[in-house]
């Protein structure tokens, strides 16, 4: 199945490798040189999700009860 490289460096995977692959858009790929100098590309194995940023687990965790004029009249040190 040839495929035209473009300037840029890009290629268009033909449906039917894409399908034997199951690639979907934003799948990621690995190229591979074996030894006999065939490139193999490789679909890359999604890991688990990566751990939540410090303030993404906070996000939405208020522990103090207070209505909105108190947190106001805090703030401005009233």
């Amino acid at each position: 199945m040839p495929t035209t490289v473009t300037s840029k460096g890009q290629v268009t995977v033909p449906k039917s490798v894409r399908d034997y692959l199951g690639l979907k858009a934003g799948s990621a790929v690995a190229f591979e040189r074996l030894a006999n100098g065939e490139i193999v590309i490789r679909p890359v194995k999604r890991r688990a999700k990566a751990r939540a940023s410090v303030f993404a687990r906070l996000r939405g965790r208020a522990s103090v009860r207070m209505k909105t004029e108190e947190i106001l009249a805090l703030t401005r040190g009233e």
